[in-house]
């Protein structure tokens, strides 16, 4: 995956969305993939920059921007929307999935609880948000989000972690393409 180095120039933010009742969902690669793939859909057709990212268990963190032309809260609403449906079908069609009763009665009773939902519903409403304001809080987060993994030992080292940022930061491919911060 390309990799592309840039300094803090631009407005970033850095985000968290959580799934609901802090379910965890992205235990199986399945979903994990759905995520990655949505995120990769949304930087080539919806102006979507990373600089970093990991997808835990239940919650996604990310350092992001939008190029030039794009709104950052269309994007972002565009991805959550797409990824709550996909989950949804794809936790209903996944044979495999034994929380499958539990994790659908609990998206469809908070979806009948929330008028701005027809069906089920996956993600909170809101994102946590912060506008990285300086180079140092940028690398607080950059931190923050690639120790992670390590911090919930799911791996020794934040590179070891396939759905995250730091390998990229490592000189590493990643899932994703990022734009590396110096």
């Amino acid at each position: 995956m390309g990799i592309k180095t840039t300094t803090l120039s631009k407005k970033l933010y850095f985000i968290t969305s959580t799934v609901i009742d802090w379910m965890d969902i992205f235990t199986r690669p399945t979903y994990k993939h759905i995520v990655t793939e949505s995120l990769e859909y949304c930087q080539a057709n919806k102006g979507l920059e990373i600089y970093a990212w990991v997808l835990m268990t239940n919650h996604l963190h990310m350092v992001i921007g939008t190029r030039d032309g794009y709104v950052l809260s269309d994007t972002l609403r565009d991805f959550k929307k797409y990824t709550s449906k996909t989950l949804i079908k794809a936790i209903q069609n996944n044979p495999q999935e034994s929380r499958k009763e539990l994790i659908l009665n609990r998206c469809k009773f908070r979806g009948e609880n929330d008028n701005k939902v027809t069906n089920f519903k996956f993600w909170q409403d809101d994102n946590y948000i912060e506008q990285l304001y300086s180079y140092d809080f940028l690398k607080q987060k950059l931190d923050y989000i690639h120790q992670n993994p390590v911090r919930q030992e799911i791996v020794e080292s934040p590179e070891d972690y396939l759905y995250s940022s730091a390998r990229n930061y490592h000189g590493q491919d990643g899932i994703l393409k990022v734009t590396i911060v110096r």
